[in-house]
């Protein structure tokens, strides 16, 4: 059994809410924020989204940034999660120095580089946005918004991007690295984003419905979720409480297919099962899964089989929150993060929405309100290139 991995603090902002207080009550009662696409500037409005319900002038006025000042919608929403997470772990900016922040984004600032692009190679004007296109800078805008941080760190696998930053976060903890560091990801809806997975042919024009017979693909969403990892001494040094435990965690890649999933979940299976081998929890122990869950019809069934050869006959309650907020591709790791985390709290178990007939194997996610005592949770995240991580998050002992 490895030291007690604690979580401190968290911040949300998704297309159900802009806080955690928000964010729980859409989950309590069942209520998407999946849509009609309104802020993403395209043709393509056949493909509902789950968008954040605010314009970039709004977020920027939320922030009390400049209107000329250079950002993004990826920086921008990071910046609204990353408050919440900081204020909720009570750390301030003068305590930044010493603390390490981790930030998994793959679109990064594509969503101005599309706006200006023209622009770029036409009147050579808007030039600016160029430097704040790459993965790296959408962190940096992020994280310097409040402060100097210890160090900043980029990482970008695909849809297990914030997952692998909650990963890296917790292994430097383990290794005496930092005794904090904040970790989670962010990501906005770009053209390049929705055109890309339409290309793929695995977006769904009506909500998406994971787990389901009747499932043809996703919704695309955005948004940000962060995480205050922490020591449990540096916890009791400042005075702060576990919301909960971060006790095991696993990435696994199996390289099957450069998109795919592969047929029998070999890496869903790996990155689950080494998370609860790290936390010296047998799989009878697992209260609930928040499974990745993309309504696609490869990743239902590859992530089921991965359950089933965990578990066995006796796969724990799960469901995919995807139908709450849309894929939020990078993001997704760290906003289904918090939603675990919020149903450890308040004892629930959030629903698959628009659920309606199984899938061939059997598995029946949850598809009704079902209030129930929580102590260790499953939140799985994968990747494209068979990149998959999960994370054990478990109720902290009174």
């Amino acid at each position: 059994m490895t030291k007690p991995i604690l979580i401190t603090g968290t911040g949300v902002v998704s297309a159900i809410g802009l806080d955690k207080n928000e964010t729980l009550d859409a989950l309590l009662n069942n209520r998407s924020g999946v849509g009609p696409l309104v802020y993403l500037k395209t043709d393509h409005k056949e493909f509902p989204v789950g968008e954040v319900k605010l314009s970039d002038a709004e977020m920027r006025k939320r922030l009390n940034i400049n209107d000329n000042a250079i950002t993004t919608r990826t920086a921008l929403m990071g910046m609204i999660a990353l408050d919440e997470a900081l204020k909720d772990a009570k750390l301030t900016s003068d305590m930044l120095p010493k603390i390490g922040f981790i930030s998994g984004t793959t679109v990064g600032g594509m969503d101005m580089s599309e706006q200006y692009y023209l622009d770029y190679i036409g009147e050579s004007t808007h030039k600016e946005y160029i430097a704040v296109h790459d993965c790296g800078s959408c962190s940096e805008m992020t994280a310097n918004h409040f402060g100097k941080f210890a160090f900043i760190t980029t990482l970008s696998t695909a849809c297990s991007s914030a997952a692998n930053a909650i990963i890296l976060g917790a292994n430097m903890i383990r290794c005496g690295e930092a005794d904090i560091v904040v970790v989670g990801g962010s990501e906005c809806i770009t053209k390049f984003h929705l055109n890309g997975f339409n290309a793929l042919m695995i977006l769904d024009t009506k909500p998406c419905r994971p787990f389901d017979a009747t499932r043809a693909g996703l919704n695309l969403g955005e948004g940000a979720a962060y995480l205050v990892l922490e020591t449990e001494e540096s916890a009791k040094r400042r005075g702060v409480k576990a919301q909960a435990i971060l006790s095991g965690y696993g990435n696994a890649c199996d390289a099957f297919h450069q998109t795919a999933s592969s047929p029998d979940g070999e890496g869903a299976y790996r990155a689950m099962k080494e998370a609860l081998q790290l936390a010296d929890i047998q799989p009878d122990k697992v209260d609930y899964i928040n499974a990745h869950g993309t309504g696609t019809p490869n990743n239902d069934v590859s992530e089921s089989q991965a359950m089933i050869r965990l578990f066995g006959k006796n796969v724990p309650p799960m469901s995919s929150t995807k139908p709450f907020t849309g894929h939020t591709t990078s993001a997704s790791g760290s906003i289904e993060a918090v939603f675990c985390i919020l149903a450890l709290q308040h004892g629930f178990l959030p629903v698959n929405l628009n659920f309606s007939q199984p899938m061939e194997d059997g598995i029946v996610p949850v598809h009704q309100s079902v209030k129930k005592e929580l102590k260790h949770i499953l939140c799985n995240a994968f990747g494209f290139g068979g990149n998959d991580s999960s994370l054990l998050l478990s109720k902290p002992e009174l």
